[in-house]
């Protein structure tokens, strides 16, 4: 036989599971990413299990005991940049991902922190937010005991890349500047002329893409995360005559009439992409 007051226990546990089950599945899930890592970041058996599992028990307990979300976020993210840092040795990119799966203080709808303002747009972070985060980062350029190997875009770019833009970052990087051109109308001292087709290039088909049809695509993306640029500064005149003929900028040509005008411009990478790819792709034994 159960006894009543059992049942009321058994009741306010259950209703206690269910006011903390929507946060406590967040740190649990973002200790779960974490531990993704393991395979591929730990060093030299550095891992201890103990020490996620007792910084867990911490956090869900925190959660029991009704501590806010804004004390959750940051006993949460020290707690993972402690582990993630100087233990898995991931990266502050991936620590910050990590950490943005923890609930904010800003009341929003939605687990992950995100609000619906005016217009209808959303809006990942407060003000407040916003401002702590910018005043962290201060903190650590002043820190002399804190060291960053690599700049921190480049973890979540890999994740924004296709492998075929990976491909062509690559060979980029052997290959250096290319050929582009653009097509335009030809009037007379210029006036009036009307661009046809631009940014005319046979750089992922030299790179083996093996989606050609989503070349000018990958090109944008590449472009939109600032790893690479087209310049007005042209490459050596011979090297235009293969780009030259390839169908697409005959087809450009075709278009644009009597006389077209092609306008003679190169692909770079950026100083910036030239580092990602020094850092992230083995290229030249680097």
């Amino acid at each position: 036989m159960v006894r009543p007051g059992s049942r009321a226990v058994e009741r306010s546990s259950d209703v206690e599971q269910r006011q903390i089950s929507n946060e406590a599945r967040l740190i649990r899930g973002a200790f779960r990413a974490a531990g993704l890592a393991v395979g591929t970041a730990v060093r030299g058996g550095q891992w201890t299990v103990g020490t996620t599992v007792e910084v867990t028990k911490q956090l869900t307990q925190a959660v029991i005991d009704g501590e806010s979300s804004a004390d959750l976020a940051e006993r949460t993210g020290a707690a993972l940049q402690s582990i993630a840092r100087s233990v898995l040795g991931v990266s502050e990119g991936s620590v910050r991902e990590i950490v943005s799966y923890v609930p904010s203080s800003n009341g929003g709808g939605g687990s992950s922190g995100q609000q619906t303002v005016g217009n209808g747009y959303i809006r990942s972070a407060s003000l407040d937010d916003l401002r702590r985060r910018g005043d962290a980062l201060l903190a650590r350029s002043a820190d002399v005991y804190f060291t960053e190997d690599v700049h921190p875009a480049y973890d979540r770019i890999l994740d924004q890349i296709a492998p075929d833009e990976a491909r062509i970052l690559r060979f980029m990087a052997l290959s250096g500047p290319q050929p582009a051109v653009d097509v335009r109308t030809n009037r007379p001292l210029g006036i009036g002329s009307e661009l046809v087709s631009g940014d005319l290039t046979s750089v992922p088909e030299q790179a083996g893409v093996r989606y050609p049809d989503r070349a000018r695509l990958y090109l944008i993306n590449l472009n939109r995360l600032g790893l690479l640029v087209t310049s007005h500064d042209p490459v050596l005149l011979s090297r235009y005559m293969v780009l030259e003929v390839q169908p697409v900028v005959e087809a450009a040509l075709k278009k644009a009439g009597r006389a077209p005008k092609i306008v003679r411009k190169s692909l770079r990478l950026t100083e910036f992409g030239d580092d990602f790819c020094k850092t992230c792709f083995s290229i030249n034994g680097s």
